[in-house]
């Protein structure tokens, strides 16, 4: 059974709605897994929707953990009803663009180190002083920015309710959108590849040859304990539990 889940998309660069839908799991023993691939539209809640509910028919009636994605609205709407009580983790990676695309350039090193600070303090207490000091520092000037920022607040920190050593993994969809540029750029190199069905086994083959290089989560003797529910605070145990060795 998958602990967490990683959700991605591989666009069609002709029609930005069309794309492929990718999700990547994590099992008990660390090791990370392809779970599904689908066509479908990025956006839309119908085509999540019935890519959770393939992974339901094939035996994952007990959801993941934690999920970890971009802003795409389809997939977080279709989560919450296929798996109410999964944990939401916006990405780091692309949050930090999406607030860089609202900033001049001129500024955007400076804000760029501002992000880190945020998501990279080592207690939510710390991350939050940081959030905050960005808002205070770019609100009046980048209000779409801060706005970009804000409204994302509740799922950007819920990585600090799991093990430190697994946050390298779960702040960002690294570990797939990685894993994908192999695979973007065969499906460019092959436009028109075939049909439906090709492209799909295409993808599905390359991606499952990819996934035999894949190294195990940091820290991944600590899963049973995340998947009994033993709650960690800023990535810590609470005292008197035990750490697995």
């Amino acid at each position: 059974m998958p602990w967490n889940l990683w959700n991605a998309t591989l666009e069609d660069t002709e029609n930005k709605r069309q794309c492929i839908l990718i999700i990547i799991g994590t099992r008990e023993d660390g090791t990370k897994e392809l779970v599904a691939v689908l066509d479908g539209y990025r956006e839309s809640k119908l085509s999540w929707m019935e890519l959770l509910s393939s992974l339901k028919e094939r035996g994952l009636s007990q959801g993941p953990k934690l999920a970890i994605g971009d802003g795409a609205l389809g997939f977080w709407a279709a989560l919450r009803e296929a798996y109410p009580d999964c944990e939401e983790q916006r990405c780091w990676v692309h949050k930090t663009a999406n607030i860089l695309d609202n900033m001049p350039k001129s500024v955007q090193p400076r804000a760029k180190d501002k992000i880190h600070d945020i998501y990279l303090a080592p207690t939510r207490e710390q991350a939050f002083t940081a959030y905050h000091s960005f808002l205070s520092l770019y609100d009046k000037k980048f209000p779409k920015a801060c706005e970009c920022l804000t409204k994302d607040k509740e799922t950007l920190f819920a990585f600090y309710d799991f093990p430190a050593e697994h946050w390298v993994h779960i702040r960002t969809t690294n570990p797939i959108e990685s894993t994908f540029a192999a695979v973007r750029l065969r499906t460019e190199k092959t436009k028109g590849c075939g049909t439906r069905l090709a492209t799909l086994t295409m993808i599905f083959k390359l991606t499952h040859e990819t996934q035999k290089t894949w190294h195990k989560m940091k820290g991944y003797r600590l899963i049973p304990q995340v998947l009994k529910g033993v709650p960690f605070v800023n990535g810590e145990l609470p005292e008197g539990e035990e750490r697995v060795a």
